[in-house]
Order: structure tokens, then C-alpha cells, then sequence
């Protein structure tokens, strides 16, 4: 381990995900705060996703073209927190929406990118990943448990300082990397489109669109849902730390895991977890042990397929087209299918309410594991 910067990259990962803590569970009240409906906040929250369409695949392009993955990575956190105090600004939907838009675009760089830069840290030494990305993990937990208490005793208001100090660490942390030599492999010059072309590839990112349109609706509207229900801000705090606590751990028995299981089958294990996690969210959520329960699955909803999708996409993606692999990946899992995800989710709990959308996203987890099944070897 001593010849990978084990934490100056995991300092980044835990103020990056800290700010995930401290904004994706939290920032639907502050704009409920504001008086925006529910499609609103469906719109605003989904500009963090509709981003990832576009921006990682431009910023993987431009990192990989100039060969200056931690340069460009050090731009984009400086302008997304340059722009984040644009929320400072004013409270209108069309003022909040422009400075969203703008952070988003930067923000969306930052984690495809780091992806890369650690994996070509790590090199064959690939099972030492879900170390070091555990302690984003730690992060979130403690961002998401603070802030709620915060929140219990202190306006709203507070939380643009708190995401503000922790975009501050992203920036501090991401000058503290050096540039890595990009290792060339013989499959590394095969053209990117034939690369996107392989079956494997094609449905293995449409699974993933899959999924991660089916968790639109939780982390758009989860707190909003537990708040309606009665629990309060700490409560709220204390069930997403319970979730990101199970997927610390299951990134410390990764390794075992992958050891000892096919990524498909760990692929599939995770879908049929999806699909009975937001089935209990939306039709139990007056029980706290059920929802318990639901937050526990997040070990395998997101830890496990999150870890598995990185192996796959290493698998396929080497040398000069690694930032691209990672960017075209969040781009069509993140940006293509939480966006839509997020925004339907906003138009279905107006129609059709809480219990509802969630089953279609129980439904979405059942179409991405009958995809891997009948396709993914």
C-alpha cells in the first residue's frame, strides 16, 4: 500500500461524499423550504443528474485527450464551488434552477474522474478499491448524522454553509494529487466505438440505467416521504446513515466476494435486493424496523453493484480510454437514469403518490435483473 497515495485519494472521497451526505438527503427540504411543489423539486434535483448525461463524458474526453486527468479534475471541484455560492444569490425557481445547472455541470467531473485516477494508482491491485473508497463512505455518515442534528436545532438556512465548507475539502483535497502515467495496454487501442458496441457493454450499461432509475425516486424524495410519516430530522439523518454504514461494510468483504462469486451473479443478487428495498419503502414505511431493514439493503443496492459495475467497467475499458469508460458509464447510469428517474418520480407522487412510485421502481430493478440473466455472461 505504500506506493499508492492511500490518503490523499481517500481524503477526496470522504469530502466528496460528504457533501453527497450533507446535500442529496437534505437539500429536497431546503427547496421545500422555499415553497417548491413537489415536480419542482423533481426538476431541481434532477439537473445533478441530467448533468451526467453530458458533462463526464466531455470532461473524460478533454482529461484523456491532454493526458491531465488530476488538472482537469482540480478545475471542475474549483468552479463547482465557485458556483455553489451562487445559492447565496437569491431563492427564485429560475435563480436556483441557473446556479444548480452550473454547479452540476462542474460537480458531474469530478467522481468519473477520480475513479480513474484511482485505478491508475491501483493498478492490477484492484481489490484494494473498496479500501479506499469506504472512507467516502465514512464521510456521508458523518455529513448525513451531523447535518440532521444540525437541522433539528438550527434553521435550514444552515445547511448552504455546511455543504459550502465541505466543497471546500473537495478542492483542498484535489491539489493534494499527483498525475499518475496512463499504462497502455494492447486492447487500450481498439476504437471506443467498438468498445460501446460489444453486447456485454451495451447490457451491462442499460441494467445500470436501470437501477439507477429506480433509486430516482429514493433519493429524490426519501426524507420528504420518512417527513410526511413523522420521523424527524435526526431520525431521517440516522436511517441514511444506516444505510452508507452497510455499504462500508460490504466494501471491506468485497474482496472476499469477488474471490469467491461471478460479478453477474453479484450484479443480480443486487437487483432482486432493489427491488425488495423500495417495495418495503413504499408500503411500510410506518414501521422504523422495516425501514431499518430497507436501509440495511443498501449494502447490496448500491455497495456491492457499485464495486461490481467498477470491475466491469475496468475489465473493458483500459489504457487512453479509462476516463471515457468511466465518463460514458456515469453518463448513461447517472445522467440518463436517475435523471429520468428523478423527474417521473416528481410527476408520479404528485398523480400517484408514495407507494406507487416506488413499486415502479421495483419494477425497473426487476427489468434490469431480467436483462442480466438472459444476456450478461
Amino acid at each position: 500500500m505504500s506506493s499508492i497515495p492511500y490518503w490523499r485519494l481517500s481524503g477526496f472521497y470522504f469530502f466528496y461524499f460528504a457533501f453527497v451526505g450533507a446535500f442529496s438527503p437534505y437539500w429536497s427540504l431546503y427547496l421545500q423550504s422555499l415553497s417548491f411543489d413537489a415536480v419542482q423539486i423533481g426538476v431541481l434535483m434532477s439537473l445533478l443528474l441530467v448533468t451526467r448525461m453530458f458533462s463526464p463524458v466531455l470532461w473524460g474526453w478533454l482529461a484523456d485527450h491532454v493526458g491531465k486527468r488530476v488538472r482537469v479534475m482540480q478545475i471542475a471541484a474549483l468552479c463547482s464551488l465557485a458556483s455553489f455560492c451562487g445559492f447565496f444569490g437569491g431563492e427564485s425557481f429560475a435563480w436556483i434552477f441557473l446556479v444548480m445547472l452550473t454547479m452540476s455541470f462542474f460537480w458531474s467531473a469530478s467522481l468519473p474522474l477520480m475513479e480513474a485516477i484511482t485505478l491508475s494508482h491501483l493498478g492490477d491491485r484492484t481489490e484494494k478499491y473498496g479500501r479506499i473508497r469506504s472512507w467516502g463512505s465514512v464521510g456521508f455518515v458523518l455529513a448525513v448524522i451531523g447535518v440532521g442534528y444540525l437541522l433539528e436545532f438550527a434553521s435550514i438556512v444552515w445547511l448552504l454553509w455546511a455543504v459550502l465548507g465541505l466543497k471546500l475539502g473537495i478542492v483542498f483535497f484535489s491539489y493534494q494529487l499527483s498525475e499518475r502515467e496512463v499504462i497502455q495496454y494492447s486492447t487500450g487501442l481498439d476504437s471506443i466505438r467498438q468498445i460501446y458496441a460489444h453486447p456485454e457493454v451495451v447490457i451491462f450499461l442499460l441494467s445500470s440505467l436501470l437501477m439507477l432509475f429506480a433509486h430516482g425516486a429514493y433519493y429524490t424524495f426519501y426524507s420528504i416521504h420518512l417527513a410526511d410519516n413523522g420521523y424527524s430530522k435526526g431520525a431521517i439523518g440516522w436511517l441514511w446513515a444506516i444505510a452508507v454504514l452497510s455499504e462500508i461494510g460490504v466494501f471491506f468483504v468485497m474482496p472476499w466476494l469477488l474471490r469467491r462469486f461471478r460479478v453477474k451473479m453479484i450484479l443480480i443478487i443486487s437487483f432482486a435486493c432493489a427491488m425488495l428495498r423500495f417495495i418495503l419503502i413504499g408500503y411500510w414505511v410506518e414501521s422504523p424496523a422495516v425501514m431499518v431493514m430497507a436501509q440495511v439493503l443498501h449494502a447490496v443496492t448500491y455497495g456491492a453493484h457499485h464495486v461490481a459495475a467498477m470491475m466491469v467497467v475496468h475489465r473493458y475499458f483500459h489504457g487512453r480510454h479509462q476516463a471515457k469508460g468511466q465518463a460514458l458509464y456515469t453518463s448513461i447510469a447517472y445522467g440518463v437514469g436517475g435523471t429520468i428517474g428523478a423527474v417521473s418520480s416528481g410527476y408520479c407522487w404528485e398523480w400517484l403518490g408514495a407507494e406507487d412510485t416506488f413499486f415502479i421502481s421495483a419494477a425497473a430493478a426487476l427489468t434490469g435483473l431480467m436483462l442480466l440473466v438472459w444476456r450478461f455472461k
